[in-house]
């Protein structure tokens, strides 16, 4: 009999704890991937486990239950949690987000606003820029205080634009000064008529920018999420980002539709997420919050299965969709024809990228998947860097552990790391596993692969990989990314990296958090490259 699962997320609260506090996740560590699995201890983790190990969220336990992390001396570039809440609010198609913040806290607004009509193109919708506005504090605001300017700028943004639900989201420095965006929201929803909704993400909130997606998640399934409803047995939720839409088609057997979120969705796609027959996300790291929210408060079950990528993955994946849905009988037969169908072609991929060496960098789950795909097709893999780790998700689902079905399925990674884009570790981390090219999601660090002569698919659209198609596409890809291999050794041999060659001569990427003293010991190593900087 299955141990009673405890419930972890209180949706009666508008804060959402870090996921340093709920989950224990960590942001460095260095060993192999079977080290960490084992480390992690998902199972005693999870809450469907309470009566072993942990079996408690961590923040509840206190730091007993905390993995040990490396503890890096200063951050090179990061992002914070608002600007998640950006990226995610922002894309929400008739709705508004108000960031109570200075200007500076906007300055990724361009880059989202191309992420956000890419996305519309992607999923047919009309194209349109996003509705992010900014109170644009100035200093008497952070003296005197600015919930005037924000009750002001509800109510233009209302005025001009009649969004179903207006969004509030926390910064630093309205967080700092104390500012009551709860009350603010309460107020003025009473006054306006429509959800006014509270995002508590100031960037300190939380050494990692994932816990942005479960304020996001939170702030959706709290206030928008239908209470009344219809079930629907023919939809199933997807928590996804930008991506184009492979799933319709996956999920045309079965006779599914698909309801995305958040991302360009509209205010009535998200409220109808509670009549979904079940929930599916392309990232666990990105949507295990949301999937459990609804799960708890509105019993719409979450797939319990490994991300569908690669052939084992997609195809626990899909069963686990029939069961949810009571299509069961047809699936195998499905899954049968997809394996002959691209059987030939897989073939001859692995003969063409047999030798090859990649190396994968992005989220933690995604690149759990995105090593399964790559290995799939023959390619080797002896380093991946993954820019956070949670020991365990939200649902507390052991078939949901990417980490150990990757290992499982596909062998040990010797040299898996987790650092979040810190730029000056990725050419050591990237000499010791000397790829052949790099998947990488966040391409800040990309160009410095590039000066090394490792060439880069930059995984803009994080569902091309999906499925069995997925793994052709992305051999097909590779060969075009490799082909380039030329043009970068030639780009290397004439450009230099921006390091001190004591720096460059390093083997461990993380020698200043086991040797913090090196940076008093070793002066003279940051004297000649102030020496070099000033002479030129």
């Amino acid at each position: 009999m299955a141990k009673k699962k405890t419930k972890a997320l209180d949706l009666k609260l508008a804060n959402v704890d870090s996921r340093e506090m709920r989950l224990g996740s960590i942001i460095s560590w260095d060993g192999s991937a079977s080290e960490l699995v084992e480390i992690s201890q998902y199972e005693q983790r999870s809450r469907k486990h309470s009566g072993s190990g942990c079996g408690v969220p961590c923040g509840e336990r206190g730091k007993s239950c905390r993995l040990a992390e490396l503890n890096m001396p200063f951050s090179q570039q990061t992002m914070c949690a608002q600007s998640i809440v950006a990226c995610q609010i922002g894309n929400i198609t008739d709705c508004i987000l108000i960031e109570h913040s200075p200007i500076g806290c906007s300055a990724y607004h361009p880059r989202f606003n191309f992420g956000y009509k890419v996305g519309l193109l992607r999923r047919g919708k009309k194209l349109e820029n996003i509705r992010i506005f900014s109170t644009n504090l100035q200093e008497n605001d952070m003296v005197f205080g600015a919930g005037g300017k924000l009750r002001q700028s509800i109510r233009d943004a209302y005025d001009r634009f009649s969004p179903k639900a207006v969004f509030i989201s926390m910064s630093c420095s309205t967080a700092i000064i104390g500012e009551d965006i709860g009350s603010i929201a309460v107020e003025m929803e009473k006054a306006l008529g429509i959800p006014v909704v509270p995002l508590f993400c100031e960037g300190f909130r939380s050494k990692h920018w994932s816990t942005g997606f479960d304020i996001s998640q939170h702030g959706v399934v709290r206030q928008i999420v239908r209470k009344k409803r219809k079930k629907q047995d023919d939809l199933l939720n997807i928590v996804a980002l930008w991506g184009t839409d492979y799933f319709t088609e996956m999920l045309a057997p079965l006779g599914l539709r698909v309801n995305y979120m958040i991302d360009m969705a509209s205010f009535d796609e998200l409220a109808q997420a509670s009549e979904a027959a079940a929930t599916a996300t392309f990232c666990h790291t990105l949507g295990s919050y949301m999937a459990t929210a609804l799960e708890e408060k509105f019993g719409v079950p979450q797939i319990d299965a490994p991300q569908p990528y690669g052939v084992a993955a997609t195809d626990e994946w899909l069963r686990a969709v029939a069961k949810a849905v009571g299509k069961e009988d047809i699936i195998e037969e499905y899954i049968e024809s997809e394996h002959a169908r691209i059987l030939p072609r897989l073939k001859k991929l692995r003969e063409q990228l047999k030798g090859v060496r990649g190396f994968v960098s992005t989220g933690s789950a995604f690149a759990h998947s995105m090593v399964e795909v790559i290995r799939e097709l023959g390619v080797d893999v002896e380093g991946s860097l993954v820019f956070h780790h949670d020991p365990v998700y939200d649902s507390g689902y052991e078939k949901q552990n990417t980490l150990k079905h990757l290992v499982d399925n596909y062998g040990d990674i010797p040299n898996f790391s987790v650092s979040k884009t810190q730029q000056y570790q990725f050419y050591a981390l990237l000499k010791r596993a000397n790829p052949d090219f790099i998947v990488i999601r966040h391409n800040g660090v990309a160009p410095l692969a590039a000066k090394m002569g490792i060439p880069s698919f930059a995984m803009g659209d994080e569902h091309f990989p999906l499925g069995y198609d997925g793994i052709i596409r992305m051999g097909d890809a590779l060969i075009g990314i490799l082909a380039r291999k030329k043009f970068n050794n030639v780009l290397k041999r004439h450009v230099s990296l921006p390091y001190t060659d004591w720096w460059l001569s390093q083997e461990d990427p993380f020698i200043l958090a086991k040797h913090p003293e090196i940076l008093d010991e070793a002066p003279t190593a940051f004297d000649d490259f102030k020496e070099e900087t000033y002479a030129k």
